[in-house]
């Protein structure tokens, strides 16, 4: 399995209750291995996932989803 890292920045500040559920609907999508917030960086949220499953831009619009302003970061 190949995993590649994907940072996603989120222009709202969420709290941390908001941080648990977006990481939770990342892990919902097939393909993601481990959503987390940086520590210190409430607004970056790095995302570990298979390439052969999911995408970038898929990951980017579930975080636009939830509604959230969001952009990739080194994409």
């Amino acid at each position: 399995m190949n995993i590649s890292d994907v940072m996603i920045h989120i222009n709202e500040t969420l709290n941390s209750e908001a941080r648990t559920s977006l990481e939770e609907d990342m892990r919902q999508i097939e393909g993601v291995v481990s959503p987390r917030f940086s520590p210190g960086k409430e607004h970056l949220l790095m995302i570990a996932f298979n390439p052969e499953k999911t995408s970038t831009l898929d990951l980017l619009g579930k975080a636009r989803a939830a509604g959230y302003t969001a952009q990739l970061i080194g994409a």
